[in-house]
């Protein structure tokens, strides 16, 4: 049975300025359930993509079929691949307004055992090395098994994969940097992370 801080975050999270959500998505939960059993981590790091003036966005050349869940509505999982690997977003602001949040980097909670497991490590006993597990948007969803088959997922139906509450970060513990891995756009400070947190990609 669900808890309440466990509930899925309601669609009016994510229908807002893709800034606003990237920033108070720190500290929240992402959850996912599979039939090996629950994954979880807090939130640590996040990047925007504007859906306007923004190269490095998916959707900056137009609506095609491999970026259309950015076109939809919000709150719905965005679930692409880069170098084989799968990488997981939040869609955002209204529909045909097509912006999104990647989630860069958690901090596993639930379900450690088994995000060791997905992601071949058989150590985790320090911080460093739990950092491993979920540092970096690949080894996230490898770590709690989110691949293509989640692309266009409701987030707000609080099943397989959603967003929970957690505890927002305080506003002076949220740094902003230039995001990470670009290569257009580079001046943009549009990262978002935790100052006090070692699971920070870097």
């Amino acid at each position: 049975m669900k808890t309440r801080s466990s509930e899925a975050l309601p669609r009016s999270f994510y229908d807002r300025d893709v800034r606003s959500v990237a920033r108070d998505v720190l500290g929240r939960i992402l959850v996912r359930v599979t039939p090996e059993g629950l994954t979880a981590g807090r939130v640590v790091e996040a990047e925007a993509y504007l859906a306007t003036d923004d190269s490095a966005c998916h959707a900056s050349r137009g609506r095609k079929p491999r970026n259309a869940v950015m076109f939809g509505p919000p709150g719905h999982a965005y679930v692409y691949a880069i170098h084989s690997r799968w990488c997981v977003n939040l869609v955002t602001e209204p529909e045909d307004v097509p912006s999104a949040v990647l989630i860069r980097a958690l901090e596993p909670l639930e379900g450690i055992e088994l995000m060791q497991r997905r992601r071949g490590l058989f150590r985790t006993a320090t911080v460093r090395e739990r950092a491993s597990l979920t540092s970096g948007p690949a080894r996230l969803c490898e770590a709690l098994a989110i691949d293509r088959a989640l692309n266009g997922w409701d987030l707000t139906r609080g099943e397989r994969l959603w967003v929970a509450a957690g505890q927002p970060l305080a506003p002076a513990d949220i740094a902003v940097s230039a995001r990470i891995g670009v290569t257009s756009a580079k001046d943009l400070h549009l990262r978002y992370y935790s100052r006090s947190s070692p699971f920070v990609s870097r």
